[in-house]
C-alpha cells in the first residue's frame, strides 16, 4: 500500500488549500520562464501609470539610459531635449558632443548621488568642490568631463557652459511628467570632505588639483535609496506632478576598484540597485520599475542579448529588453539603426565614459 508520504505532490494534496493554489501562471517558474516558447517575456511588466504621446518625458542615467531613450523617441514618445544641437551640426558630432543623448547634455549619470547633486546644483543648494580638471592643457567640466571631449581653453569658458547647462536642467527638471532613470553603479570616485561625486576617475579623461583628495567610494544600498528618496522630495517641491520610472542596467562593470572579483563586484552593485528601486516602488506611490536588468539577463535571453564582449547589450537583447515596456504602452516598437548597439569598436565611445577604464587593463 502507498504511504501518503510516499504519493505525488499533486495526489498527496487534492483538496488542500494553499496560499500557492490560485496564483497565475506568471507566478511560477514552470510557467513564466521555463515552459515559455519565446525568449521575448509575457506579461512581465505591468505598469503602475500610464504614459502616452503627450507625456513629457525626461531621460537620465547610465549608459544603457541612452538606448532607453533612443527607443523611446523612435516608438513617438515625447523625449525632452532642452539643449538641442546647433542646426548646423551633424549627428555624429552632435553625438559626440552629448547633444540629443539625453534631455540634457549631463552626460551619463552612474549613481543616484550623482543625480541628487546635479539638481542640488542646479537650484542653488548644492556647490560641488574642484568642478575643473585638466588634461593636456585643457580645462574640462569635471562633472560631465564626457561632452566636451576636446575640453575648454580656460576655467572661465567651463563656468559659463556649466551655468547655461544647469539652466537647462531646471527647466527639463521643472517641466517633466515623467523622470525615466536608469540606476548603472554603486562605484564611484568623490571628495569626501564636500561629498562631490564624479562620473569618472582621476585620470580617466582628465584629473583635478593636486590638492584634491578624490577617494573611491562603494554605496551602499541605504544610501543609494537615501540618495534618490531626496533627490524625489527636492524636485517635488518645484514640480509636485512629477513620476518615476526607475530602471537597472543590465550592463557589467568594465572594472572594479574595489579589490574584489570583477564578477563578484558586479553583482554586489546590481543586486544593491535592484533593491533599491524594490523598495522604492513600495514606499512611493509615484515610483515605476520597469525589469530590463531582468530580461537582458535571464537564462531565456541567451547569449544573443551581449555582445562578443560579453559585456555590451547588442541590438537584440536592446529591442527584447524595451518591446514589453512600450507595447504595454500602447507605444510601437520601432526599429533600431544597425549603430543602436555598443560594438568592439566603440568601447572607447566618450558617451560611456565608465568604458573608458577598458585602456587601463593589463
Amino acid at each position: 500500500m502507498k504511504s501518503a508520504s510516499n504519493s505525488a505532490p499533486h495526489e498527496r494534496n487534492k483538496g488542500v488549500s494553499s496560499p500557492y493554489s490560485h496564483l497565475p501562471a506568471r507566478a511560477f517558474w514552470r510557467n513564466a520562464v521555463a515552459r515559455r516558447a519565446s525568449t521575448l517575456p509575457e506579461d512581465i511588466y505591468r505598469p503602475r501609470f500610464a504614459i502616452t504621446p503627450a507625456t513629457r518625458i525626461v531621460t537620465a542615467g547610465s549608459c544603457f539610459a541612452q538606448h532607453v531613450g533612443a527607443a523611446l523617441k523612435r516608438a513617438g514618445l515625447s523625449v525632452i531635449d532642452a539643449e538641442p544641437a546647433p542646426r548646423q551640426m551633424s549627428s555624429a558630432t552632435a553625438r559626440r558632443f552629448g547633444y540629443g543623448v539625453y534631455s540634457a547634455r549631463y552626460g551619463n549619470i552612474y549613481t543616484a548621488r550623482q543625480l541628487a547633486q546635479l539638481w542640488g546644483e542646479a537650484t542653488g543648494r548644492f556647490t560641488p568642490a574642484f568642478p575643473v580638471w585638466h588634461s593636456g592643457g585643457r580645462y574640462f567640466d569635471a562633472l560631465r568631463p564626457g561632452v566636451e571631449p576636446e575640453g575648454f581653453p580656460d576655467a572661465a569658458h567651463v563656468a559659463r557652459h556649466r551655468a547655461h547647462h544647469l539652466s537647462a536642467v531646471r527647466e527639463t527638471f521643472r517641466s517633466a511628467d515623467l523622470m525615466v532613470f536608469t540606476f548603472g553603479l554603486t562605484e564611484a570616485w568623490h571628495h569626501p570632505e564636500s561629498g562631490t561625486v564624479y562620473p569618472t576617475a582621476p585620470g580617466t579623461i582628465a584629473a583635478p588639483p593636486p590638492e584634491a583628495a578624490i577617494d573611491f567610494v562603494n554605496f551602499a544600498t541605504a544610501e543609494v535609496f537615501q540618495d534618490f528618496a531626496a533627490f524625489r522630495a527636492a524636485l517635488m517641491v518645484d514640480n509636485p506632478g512629477i513620476r518615476f520610472l526607475v530602471t537597472v542596467s543590465p550592463v557589467p562593470l568594465t572594472a572594479t576598484a574595489s579589490g574584489a572579483h570583477v564578477e563578484v563586484a558586479n553583482c554586489y552593485s546590481k543586486s544593491a540597485l535592484r533593491a533599491v528601486c524594490h523598495d522604492l516602488t513600495c514606499r512611493f506611490e509615484n515610483v515605476d520599475y520597469y525589469p530590463s536588468f531582468e530580461i537582458v539577463t535571464s537564462r531565456r535571453a541567451g547569449p544573443e542579448a551581449f555582445d562578443a564582449n560579453q559585456r555590451s547589450v547588442s541590438a537584440t537583447g536592446i529591442a527584447t529588453a524595451l518591446a514589453p515596456f512600450l507595447t504595454a504602452h500602447g507605444a510601437v516598437p520601432a526599429e533600431a539603426p544597425e549603430h543602436a548597439a555598443d560594438t568592439d569598436e566603440e568601447w572607447d565611445d566618450p558617451h560611456c565614459e565608465e568604458a573608458l577604464i577598458e585602456a587601463f587593463a593589463p
